[in-house]
Parts: structure tokens; C-alpha cells; sequence
């Protein structure tokens, strides 16, 4: 990975591993049949996992679970969701997202109950995909997009800031050779991934210099055995039922969001598209079968995914593959080997994704300049909850009704009302021309931009060049046509168009 010349630099001629291939070159059986490719899919896999061992350790504490738990559902979930999903090279593990939706269940009612909520979640994320609900990333505007993936990035640095807090004073050096190793090496060789490059060497190094930093075994005990099916011990009844369902429709809507922005940024990234109510029920699916396993569920992971995607350069479903079985194997087989990784070469890793997935450009004094002040508070707001509340659910929604809201204020000011006073053999008669969209938010003012007292005893309501929208704009024109009545002016309202003079006729005189 180069951060600096960025793949966006004039000039730039991106790495070979990352270049855009073509449509047909993103696929399994090409991949097969190419070594170059298998090479980058089996390589970022590795990398990859390596990257969620202490993630799904660090997780597993947020949910009040044993580190073996977030282990088993990062491999079930990237395994499940390398078949089941629609979006390919994107990787599905355990998360810190879920992990704090679930967390008060474990909390309070056990392991069972938290299992219990996981296999709900599951089947309503496939419910919710069935209905459509990831049609509705249509609605969710490229500022707010902008506002997740800095926020992302910043959450991503800040997760290692405690790593960097009261440790040897070694580790500071190791995380600067670790950083300038995933920078430099790409110059040298562009096979190899850079971070699989630092992970070996800086641990090869304190192996051998013997140095005493922390390491990823002293996150959490690694597991020695195979998941096994779990059936969780709760009641079947309606008590059952009320505990975990807040929790589990909340871990839905989590899971689908993340995984369907996460998505729709790899589908910028690699100029492709994806399957999003696929994706949205190979998530479902995915979390049932890790409940079955006794994982606590997961979605997409944006950090890990930016690692096999933009750093690694994969692009197809074997690297989404072996990153779960690799992790598996790494942990069961090899566990007291990957234990003596130092934290310090993976907090490298993830500083540099977190430096590459923030959108510098959007903070640019000249892009700022250009922006739409509105455009800037959105991604501003997103950013600002998300990284408030640790939540990037809750700081898309926040952006998405700030989106809405400015939008709606701006479409509003762009209404007009034009009066002209017309004579004709019925005598004179004041026209009124509107101008612009008629909704909630620009129908109120309406009402005030009429003449009542001093219009003549004929008043004529042009809305040709307007568009009425809902039931706030007809009862809007309702209420101008009953003030006029009581003056004895007849009101006559034209040039509607189809869809509005459908709606005009068919809630005229119902509304109160």
C-alpha cells in the first residue's frame, strides 16, 4: 500500500495488485486460472486475518463474551458471507457495532439469550432484505457517504490509541518501522502485500532481539478446539420473545446499514456493482448460521475490508474465504505462534487503512471553498455523532435527517407566488402564478401569499409551473379557498397536472 502518491494523484500509476481489472477478470474461476491473481486473493486473506484476531478478541470484551466467541463468529460469518453474499471481496466478522447492540443482553440475561438474539437478528435481516429495505441506500446522499467513511477512519485510528497508551516506550519505534515498511515496500515489490511484509518482519524482530512489547496473546486466550453447533437453552414463549427482540431488531438494522455502505464503498472503489438485497440476506443468513455455532454475530467490518480491498487488492470471494478458514487455522493451529505477533505491527496496519480510508479531499480548503455549506454540515454531523456515540448507524441516520431537513429548507425558498390582476368581459379577476415544488415545508407559507382584502370578487390559482406533493399543500389550497368564500370570491384553481390534480380530487374537502 502507497499512501502518498495517492491512486488519485495526477501521474499516479497505481500498483499492479490494485490497478481496476476488467469486469470479467472479477471472478472466481479467473482467479483460479490465474496465478497472479490467486497469489493477491491468498496473500490479502492472510493478511486479513491476522488483522481480525485482535479485533474479535477486543470485541468479544465489548460484548461480555470469551474471546473464543468472537473468534468462531468472524470465521463463520467471512466464510458464510464469501458464498452467500453479494458483494464479493467484502469481508463479514464479529464487530464492535453489534457488539454493543447485544452487549445489555449478555449483560443481563446470559449467554443463551445473547445466542437467542443473535438467531433473531439473523432472520430479521432476512425479513427486512425481503421487503426491500436495501433499496433504500438510494436515499442516503454522497455527503452523508463522505461523513461515514471519515468517520470510519477515525474511529479506526482511535481504537488504536489504546495500545499507544501507557506501553513500553519500544513499541513507539516499532509502529514507525511498522508504518514505513507498509509505505515504502510497495515501491520494491508489489506482490508481496506491504502489511504481511511488516507483520512478519517486526515480529521476527522482537523474537529474536528479544524485545518486551505487548503481543496479541495477551489480548485474550486463543481457542484450541473447532466451533461446535449450539442450540441455545432459552424458553420458547412470548417472555422470551420481548427480552431479545428490541435487541435483535436493533442488531438488524446495524448489520444491513454497515454491510450496505460498506458495499456501496468497495463498489466505488473497484468501479463495480453489487447485489444489495443479496448482501442484505447473506447477512441474515450469515448470522443465523453463526448463532448456530454459538458466534455472537456480526456484519461487514469496513477496516478489514479496506485492508483486502484497497491495500491487498483482492476482488473476488477466495480472499473473503480464506481470510475465515486462515483465521481459524491461525488461531486452532498455530495459536502460540500468532500469539507473539506485537500489537504494535497491527496497530501499524490499521493506522495506515485508517489514513487511506479518510476522504482527504472533502477537507481541502478548496473543496470546502466550492462546497454547498449545506453539504458541509451534513458530513460534518455524520462525523460528529458517529464518532460521539461510536455508532455508525445512529450517525448515518443523524446525517441522512440532516440531509433532509436542509434539503427540504432549500427546496422551500425556491417557491413563488406572482399576482396579476387580468381584465375580461366578466370584468377583472387577480391571477395568481405559483412557481416551484409544493409540500409540507413550502405550502404553510402559502396561505400568506395571497391578497384577500383587496383581490377582486374572482381569484384564479395557476399552478402549472408547480407540482403538489402531499396532503399538506391540498389542505393548504383548501384553506385559501374557504378564507376567499367568506369574502364571497370565487376561486378557481388551474393548470394542475395529472398526478397533482389526482391528488387535489381525491383529498379536497377530506382534510381538517
Amino acid at each position: 500500500m502507497s499512501v502518498t502518491p495517492t491512486e488519485n494523484t495526477p501521474g499516479h500509476t497505481p500498483e499492479p495488485s490494485q490497478q481496476h481489472l476488467h469486469p470479467t477478470e472479477h471472478t472466481v474461476r479467473a482467479a483460479l486460472r490465474s496465478p497472479r491473481l490467486l497469489r493477491t486473493e491468498v496473500l490479502a486473506g492472510l493478511v486479513v486475518a491476522l488483522a481480525l484476531i485482535p479485533e474479535a478478541i477486543s470485541f468479544s470484551i465489548i460484548a461480555g463474551v470469551d474471546p473464543q466467541v468472537g473468534l468462531f463468529a468472524s470465521f463463520t460469518m467471512a466464510v458464510a458471507i464469501s458464498f452467500l453474499g453479494g458483494r464479493p471481496a467484502m469481508i463479514s466478522a464479529a464487530t464492535g457495532a453489534i457488539a454493543l447492540v447485544i452487549a445489555p443482553v449478555m449483560r443481563d440475561y446470559g449467554y443463551d439469550y445473547l445466542i437467542a438474539t443473535v438467531l433473531l437478528g439473523g432472520v430479521l435481516q432476512l425479513l427486512l432484505s425481503l421487503v426491500g429495505v436495501a433499496r433504500l441506500m438510494r436515499f442516503i446522499p454522497r455527503s452523508v457517504m463522505v461523513g461515514f467513511v471519515n468517520a470510519l477512519a477515525i474511529l479506526i485510528f482511535g481504537a488504536q490509541i489504546e495500545h499507544l497508551v501507557d506501553v513500553p516506550w519500544a513499541v513507539y519505534p516499532l509502529v514507525a518501522v511498522g508504518i514505513a515498511v507498509i509505505v515504502g515496500f510497495p515501491r520494491i515489490n508489489s506482490v508481496i502485500p506491504a502489511p504481511l511484509v511488516a507483520i512478519v518482519a517486526l515480529t521476527a524482530f522482537t523474537l529474536v532481539a528479544a524485545v518486551t512489547v505487548p503481543e496479541v496473546g495477551d489480548q485474550g486466550e486463543l481457542p484450541d478446539s473447532l466451533p461446535a453447533w449450539f442450540v441455545p437453552d432459552v424458553p420458547f414463549s412470548m417472555e422470551t420473545l420481548e427480552i431479545i427482540a428490541p435487541y435483535a431488531l436493533a442488531m438488524a438494522l446495524v448489520g444491513i446499514l454497515e454491510s450496505l455502505l460498506t458495499a456501496k464503498l468497495v463498489d466505488d472503489i473497484t468501479d463495480t456493482h453489487s447485489d444489495k438485497t443479496r448482501e442484505a440476506m447473506g447477512q441474515g443468513a450469515a448470522n443465523v448460521i453463526t448463532g448456530f455455532f454459538g458466534g455472537m454475530g456480526g456484519c461487514a467490518m469496513i477496516g478489514q475490508t479496506m485492508i483486502n480491498v484497497k491495500v491487498s487488492g483482492a476482488r473476488t470471494r477466495i480472499s473473503t474465504f480464506l481470510a475465515g478458514v486462515l483465521l481459524l487455522v491461525l488461531v486452532v493451529g498455530f495459536g502460540d505462534v500468532v500469539a507473539l505477533i506485537p500489537m504494535a505491527a497491527l496497530v501499524a496496519v490499521m493506522i495506515m487503512v485508517s489514513v487511506a480510508t479518510f476522504d482527504w479531499h472533502s477537507i481541502q480548503p478548496s473543496t470546502l471553498r466550492r462546497m454547498p455549506k449545506s453539504e458541509t454540515t451534513v458530513m460534518v454531523s455524520t462525523v460528529a455523532v458517529t464518532v460521539l456515540t461510536h455508532n455508525l448507524a445512529i450517525g448515518v441516520g443523524v446525517g441522512v435527517l440532516v440531509a433532509m431537513t436542509l434539503f427540504a429548507r432549500r427546496v422551500a425558498h425556491m417557491t413563488d407566488t406572482h399576482r396579476e390582476l387580468v381584465e375580461d368581459e366578466q370584468g377583472v379577476k387577480a391571477v395568481y402564478r405559483v412557481t416551484g415544488e409544493l409540500f409540507f415545508a413550502s405550502s404553510n407559507d402559502l396561505y400568506t401569499q395571497f391578497e384577500y382584502a383587496e383581490d377582486p370578487d374572482r381569484v384564479v390559482v395557476d399552478l402549472s409551473d408547480s407540482h403538489i406533493w402531499d396532503a399538506s399543500t391540498v389542505a393548504a389550497l383548501d384553506a385559501i379557498v374557504t378564507k376567499y368564500e367568506r369574502r364571497g370570491t370565487a376561486v378557481e384553481i388551474t393548470g394542475l397536472n395529472e398526478a397533482s390534480a389526482e391528488r387535489h380530487a381525491r383529498l379536497t374537502g377530506e382534510l381538517p
